[in-house]
């Protein structure tokens, strides 16, 4: 992997970071009335005045922006005429936000997904798959777009059912899927159905964003058993943000951020203070190089731990994260004094291969929140009410509590071909 060394990394940052104040005090109307209210200007003694200086973006922020100037906001630094993609977030958690590029801000995205399929070892002999229907959240289509630059076979498969896409695969000698995590297990769950041989087939990496799950070791494990010879590669990112993480190639279920082209931060989610090596906290990230639309010390509401070393074995002075993104602050649960992630949840779930599908339901009454599971056994599993006990008896000595567990019929819960939506409030 290339990868400059801590110095150069924050002078190169610096450098960047001076650039873009400069730029959105100028000419952006949301960050030039945004920053003229904070005092914040271009002139920067380091990376920690940046910090101590800039006030943080909320989500929000952009969503009341666009209501007060449809469609697009006022975050928009060069005129309407230089932009040429459009983008919107999935609206999951709060209105959606139309997202513009110009073409030089995409073109920088397309750089960030030269490296995460450089981590994931892709080269000019493979041909990428999609199974999935592209719509207007950034999604893979950064992805898919890097792939045909560099020249490589990319396959869209939208408008396909599984069996098809499946068979897509197959036909096609297809070498690197593109997917959420739980859409890589419907298809390795398919193909059993359909008595699909995949271990006939050429894939030897599956490249999973969306979800955590792809760095979650049991979830990593049971994709790599459903696709014989491929490899797992995590990735994160954001329509409002661009790619901003690759899978470390020598640890698996570590992230790095790439730093040539985010300035990230790790805070506190009380104090908002930077937390350390080793420490857990929001990942604020400030985009240098998407001119066009930036965001500038982002609270991305995802929720990470940081590597304790600031150095890591596959040589990168990165950023790394432990875990990738371990949630999202609202999916944040604290049960009688304990704070469940659902990717450790999900850890612990998906270690047991009776698990098909599964759904978390938090019910909070008199400010108690409580925690109750619906399972979809696998096929193979014939004893629901023992998958049940197994479930509540591991999870209780995962984290010390006890979990409400329900087995539900096959084909109850819903199946995900984007991103999946398994902790809801009730």
């Amino acid at each position: 992997m290339r990868s400059l060394g801590r110095g150069a990394l924050e002078s190169l940052q610096l450098k960047k970071l001076q650039a873009l104040l400069k730029t959105t005090l100028a000419s952006n109307a949301f960050y030039s009335a945004k920053f003229g209210l904070a005092g914040v200007s271009a002139d920067l003694d380091g990376l920690e005045d940046f910090s101590a200086r800039v006030p943080f973006t909320a989500k929000q922020e952009f969503v009341d922006d666009q209501l007060r100037n449809p469609p697009y906001g006022s975050n928009l630094t060069y005129p309407l005429t230089s932009y040429s993609r459009f983008h919107q977030t999935s609206g999951s958690a709060s209105a959606p936000i139309r997202w513009l590029d110009t073409p030089e801000s995409w073109a920088r995205l397309l750089d960030c997904w030269d490296r995460i399929f450089e981590a994931a070892g892709v080269n000019g002999e493979d041909r990428l798959f999609f199974p999935f229907s592209f719509g207007p959240f950034l999604g893979f289509w950064t992805a898919f777009e890097a792939a045909t630059r560099a020249g490589r076979l990319a396959i869209p498969a939208g408008g396909v059912r599984t069996p098809g896409r499946l068979r897509m695969i197959l036909d096609n000698d297809v070498t690197v899927i593109c997917a959420t995590p739980t859409y890589a297990i419907r298809m390795g769950e398919a193909a059993i159905e359909e008595k699909i041989d995949l271990a006939a087939g050429k894939v030897r990496a599956i490249i999973v964003a969306g979800e955590p799950g792809g760095s979650v070791p049991a979830t990593r494990v049971l994709i790599e058993q459903l696709w014989p010879g491929a490899r797992v590669y995590d990735h994160h990112g954001m329509t409002e943000v661009g790619p901003v993480t690759y899978a470390c190639p020598r640890r698996a279920g570590v992230l790095h951020v790439m730093e040539s082209a985010y300035f990230p931060e790790v805070i506190d989610l009380e104090t908002l203070r930077a937390v350390g090596p080793g420490g857990t906290g929001e990942l604020v990230l400030t985009n240098l190089d998407r001119i066009g639309s930036p965001v500038i010390r982002y609270r991305t509401r995802d929720i990470v731990r940081r590597a304790e070393a600031t150095s890591c074995e596959c040589g990168s002075d990165e950023l790394a994260l432990e875990g990738g993104i371990l949630s999202r602050v609202d999916d944040m649960v604290a049960v009688r004094g304990t704070n469940l992630y659902p990717s450790a949840v999900e850890e612990v779930l998906r270690s047991d291969r009776g698990v098909g599908e599964f759904r978390v339901e938090i019910k909070v009454e008199r400010g108690m929140a409580e925690v109750s599971l619906l399972i979809e056994p696998a096929p193979a599993e014939d004893d629901p009410d023992g998958l049940a006990k197994r479930l509540a008896d591991a999870l209780y000595k995962a984290f010390g509590l006890r979990f409400s567990v329900s087995c539900v019929h096959r084909g109850t819960l819903p199946r995900f071909e984007a991103k999946a939506k398994r902790w809801v409030r009730v």
